[in-house]
């Protein structure tokens, strides 16, 4: 311990220039806090007037791209299965 104390015995803090720091951190994470809140608000209104304004709505696209999707799976199984049978029904 006292190697600890009296290698920290010269450093000395000026304290109210610690706190004057601390005061304006903590103002500055204030307004960066509202500045990010003040983004996404914005940022969400576009995307909800963005939205409002298509013509087919996203839940639409997505529906009919899983349908199409769905389709050329079942086509795909269909063509696999006719090949399979073809290759082993043959009398090779």
């Amino acid at each position: 311990m006292a190697t600890n104390d009296s290698f920290l015995s010269g450093f000395q803090v000026n304290r109210s220039l610690l706190a004057g720091g601390a005061v304006l951190t903590g103002i500055g994470a204030v307004l960066g806090a509202a500045g990010a809140a003040m983004v996404c608000a914005a940022l969400a209104t576009a995307g909800r007037t963005w939205i409002k304004r298509l013509e087919t709505p996203p839940t639409a696209v997505a529906t009919a791209v899983a349908q199409r999707a769905l389709r050329e799976a079942k086509v795909a199984s269909a063509a696999g299965w006719e090949a399979w049978r073809a290759e082993h029904s043959s009398p090779n």
